[in-house]
């Protein structure tokens, strides 16, 4: 009998937990999608569509990109952060970034909508160690050559990017490598394999384990011959390995194909260290 009332009140008291948790999340739900970021229903789960719609809010605010409502992002929704605690059910990264590649759900900024400055540390580079400053991103569409190239907006190429830039934040070392075509120009070097990718990723992992990035800017999206899209971004890194750290923005380049099933991958990236 003693162990029955204990179960229950155990019960009521992780409902009692959890409820104020679902209206954080509902609010944030809500506030996405009255700003054109989320397309579901407000219901208070914290799933990949949440943290697909949060990674939209963060990039086109020039926030740090976690796909969750950490404090900064909290703070600019007007909820609360949401706990990183293992008790916390927090949906796969993978399937975050996964549903922001394959373009799901496209992502429809409102035109009401007021462009935010956020102030922000800074991101990353690949095998160049390559500064900040607010984000004013205005969104607008691609231009009638490049819509007619490629059949791919502005948006869509955003939520690549997104997609792209939350991949190099994944436990799982190498999920960029999903993005990748079979041979890629690569920061220089030509038609570098899968494998050599593959390598250089494991070896950009080890030296800077623990990574943050933020967009500092919009995208410029131009369309070149043969089903491709020239991306070019700024992108703000800080890295640490223990005690070192290093932190700045690049300007990174991708050049996208598109694929015989309507997909994106890169065949080129590059990038420049800027000021």
């Amino acid at each position: 009998m003693k162990r029955s009332v204990l179960a229950l009140l155990l019960v009521v008291f992780s409902h009692a937990l959890g409820a104020p948790a679902e209206e954080n999340v509902r609010a944030a739900q809500t506030q996405l999608r009255q700003e054109g970021f989320y397309f579901g229903d407000p219901n208070g789960l914290f799933n990949t569509e949440t943290s697909a719609a949060i990674t939209r809010y963060q990039i086109r605010h020039g926030l740090q990109i976690t796909g969750e409502l950490d404090a900064q992002t909290a703070n600019a929704l007007g909820v609360r952060p949401r706990p990183s605690t293992a008790s916390v059910s927090t949906p796969s990264l993978s399937g975050t970034w996964r549903r922001l590649r394959n373009g799901e759900q496209q992502f429809v900024p409102s035109e009401s909508q007021p462009s935010s400055n956020v102030s922000s540390p800074a991101p990353h580079s690949r095998r160049r160690e390559s500064a900040s400053h607010n984000s004013k991103a205005t969104p607008h569409p691609l231009t009638q050559g490049a819509a007619a190239t490629t059949n791919i907006s502005h948006e869509r190429a955003r939520d690549y990017v997104a997609a792209f830039v939350l991949a190099g934040l994944d436990p799982k070392v190498g999920a960029e490598l999903e993005f990748f075509a079979d041979r890629v120009n690569y920061f220089g070097d030509a038609h570098l394999s899968r494998d050599q990718i593959r390598r250089d990723l494991l070896r950009y992992d080890a030296r800077w384990p623990e990574r943050r990035f933020w967009l500092a800017g919009d995208i410029d999206v131009h369309p070149e011959a043969n089903q491709r899209l020239r991306v070019t971004f700024p992108l703000r890194y800080e890295l640490t390995r223990k005690s070192e750290r290093a932190s700045g923005t690049v300007e990174k380049t991708l050049l996208l194909q598109k694929t015989a099933n309507d997909d994106l991958e890169i065949v080129a990236v590059n990038e420049k260290k800027i000021k």
